[in-house]
């Protein structure tokens, strides 16, 4: 028996994330993490072989031609992704987010338009939220939707950290549609704003991937700037000035960011499990105990964030959010334990690991924050 089976089988009963998927495209995924991080920039290949996965269907409905995947499907299908490119993973898991959203809140019109081409692999979706100013809780945005005497909406604004900026032909954008009430009783969001589902062939929607990341280099994250940018009212999605509470919503799903730090964990173990075999230090106390306190923890990360998805607990909402707290708090301590075990083997540039440390530490960063997550879960305390 090998080294790292030995490593596998006797130090903790550490579940095998692949390969699900086809080991030609695991192949390419991987590839493209490791020229992402020099380059900074989506790898056309890798988005290319995405759009022909199949995976894009996971959450789509059946009746529009996807797989109808719950949120365990989700969270297993990122978590796989996010082993060998969770900058992929990342782009993916919002791709998935938009999809549910639609689901939840499109009308039978806005379903069919939006869904099959989803689900196909032909449109890929990405959410523009985020601004600078507005905050984590995104109280305050300054961009704006200005209602039209032909019936059309006028959007302007700024948004920043659009992961899929440039490569998305879908965003899902907020936006302030009227006066906000930031003391409406949403924690997260606020009254008076409104989504829309704005094409990125649209000539107001202008992408700029200039933001140069640390981490997630190769998630097209990046600003989105609307400059008159022009869309019907068949193009907004859920009640007029009530997005605070489609928001409030996405948590309830069970579908979480932890599933992107579960799978950097893993892909960090398995670094270790494989510096070990080299070395054959598996018989050595120190080293069985080292192994044995890391499979223990990304044990933890993989049933947290299975609950999750099952939505089994007392409040499945406050469950997913302490699934991202734990798992991306969880997967930058193991990086940072495997950092230490490796020593000056991985104390290289172009060393995977640095990636994974640096792509567990924008997890954190993601929205909700885990600062924001840390308040929403203390929050559903007092109700």
């Amino acid at each position: 028996m090998s080294v790292a089976s030995r490593l596998t089988r006797t130090e903790g009963a550490v579940r095998t994330v692949g390969p699900t998927l086809a080991p030609p495209f695991l192949d390419l995924l991987r590839d493209s993490d490791a020229q992402a991080a020099v380059t900074g920039r989506p790898d056309p290949a890798a988005l290319s072989g995405l759009r022909a996965s199949g995976l894009l269907a996971t959450a789509v409905p059946q009746v529009y031609g996807g797989a109808g995947g719950d949120a365990v499907a989700v969270n297993r299908v990122v978590e796989q992704v996010a082993t060998v490119n969770p900058s992929v993973a990342i782009i993916l898991f919002q791709h998935f987010a938009v999809c549910a959203r639609i689901d939840e809140w499109g009308t039978d019109e806005q379903k069919a338009r939006f869904l099959p081409a989803l689900a196909s692999g032909e449109c890929l979706a990405a959410s523009s939220w985020s601004e600078p100013g507005a905050g984590a809780a995104k109280k305050r945005l300054a961009s704006t939707a200005e209602w039209l005497p032909d019936g059309r909406w006028r959007l302007n604004g700024a948004k920043s950290f659009t992961t899929g900026a440039g490569v998305a032909d879908l965003y899902l954008v907020l936006v302030r549609t009227s006066a906000q009430d930031d003391d409406a009783g949403s924690r997260y969001g606020a009254a008076g704003q409104s989504f829309f589902l704005v094409r990125g062939d649209n000539s107001g929607l202008i992408p700029d991937l200039s933001l140069d990341l640390i981490g997630m280099r190769g998630s097209a994250t990046g600003f989105v700037r609307l400059n008159d940018c022009e869309v019907t009212d068949d193009d907004r999605l859920a009640p007029l000035g009530e997005a605070a509470a489609v928001i409030a919503g996405v948590r309830e799903s069970g579908a979480t960011l932890g599933a992107v730090s579960a799978g950097i964990a893993q892909a960090a173990y398995d670094l270790a499990v494989g510096h070990r075999a080299l070395l054959d230090l598996s018989l050595a106390p120190v080293g069985r105990r080292q192994m044995v306190a890391l499979s223990t923890l990304l044990e933890s990360v993989h049933a947290f964030v299975a609950r999750a998805g099952r939505r089994s607990s007392d409040d499945p909402g406050r469950t997913t959010l302490q699934a991202k707290l734990h798992a991306s708090a969880t997967a930058e301590q193991i990086c940072l334990e495997v950092s230490r075990m490796l020593g000056s083997a991985g104390y290289v540039v172009g060393h995977r690991l640095n990636r994974l440390i640096a792509d567990a530490r924008a997890v954190a960063l993601m929205g909700p924050t885990n600062d924001l997550c840390r308040d929403l879960v203390a929050a559903s305390w007092e109700s």
